[in-house]
């Protein structure tokens, strides 16, 4: 295994395309949205899963484990294992935690599934599950797809340098959750046909964007900067509420929402 800094990670921009800032994403109380319902968010029927198990739960966890697969991948990896045996024993983690066997413990942890999952990869790597166990639990099946190609470039050494296994899993855990809100905002627009529109728009997302830029694209688009300012306004509300929709499915309470924005924002700003 190789050792680790106790320094945070610092600077790690994702990439692609600049995420927006999490700053605008701020609580209900100040944006005016009403709150999510908390009876069937995924989260709580995971928890549920582990009593009374159903076609409904087996789905909502599944769906969690494809989102949040890359903070678990990068987890194992800098705990020392190799690209190869960091892929099969994140595919055997997840094998286990999709047929239940986690979740029994599930109730023992705090609300936030984040929480859970780093827990539960804790035990198992402390398990010593080497590769080939894993391969033998996972019997050929491939619970989460992963792009593993895409996991190794985050993996560079400049990005994990300083970090440690729980600060490169929580920074890319909230990575994995802008990402997956960006992918359902755009997913909107494509279907209503306004795909160029959210790809002329989606850069000024970013809270960062500068007056030049508004005046360079209103031009290009043959509208007043106030007119592309309030579009912009429109999509940054529809984006803050998409995540805070997405966290609601990772926690139990409305409470713990703005507690994982607060999250969210110190992990990202380190």
């Amino acid at each position: 295994m190789h050792s680790s800094s106790r320094h945070g990670l610092r600077q790690v921009m994702p990439f692609g395309q600049p995420l927006p800032t999490v700053v605008d994403c701020v609580p209900n109380n100040m944006s005016g949205s009403p709150s999510p319902r908390f009876d069937t968010t995924s989260w709580t029927l995971v928890r549920a899963a582990a009593v009374n198990p159903s076609v409904e739960s087996r789905q909502a966890l599944a769906t969690l484990c494809q989102t949040y697969w890359p903070p678990v991948y990068a987890f194992v990896r800098r705990n020392g294992y190799d690209r190869e045996q960091s892929q099969d024993l994140t595919q055997g983690f997840f094998t286990q935690l999709l047929e239940k066997r986690f979740l029994i413990d599930a109730d023992q942890q705090r609300g936030k599934f984040r929480s859970f999952l780093l827990t539960a990869v804790k035990h198992f790597l402390a398990n010593e599950w080497d590769r080939e166990h894993a391969l033998k639990r996972g019997g050929g099946r491939v619970p989460v797809s992963m792009d593993l190609v895409a996991a190794e470039r985050w993996y560079e050494p400049s990005v994990v340098a300083e970090a440690t296994p729980e600060s490169l899993f929580e920074r890319r855990w909230a990575l994995s959750l802008l990402e997956h809100t960006l992918s359902r905002l755009r997913a909107e627009f494509v279907g209503a046909g306004k795909t160029d529109q959210f790809d002329r728009l989606s850069p000024f997302l970013n809270k960062d964007s500068g007056d030049q830029r508004y005046e360079e694209l209103s031009g290009q688009l043959g509208v007043s900067a106030g007119a592309l300012r309030m579009s912009v306004h429109r999509m940054r509300r529809r984006y803050r509420d998409l995540l805070r929709e997405e966290i609601s499915q990772t926690v139990s309470t409305t409470d713990e929402i703005d507690d994982e924005i607060r999250f969210l924002l110190s992990t990202l700003s380190m």
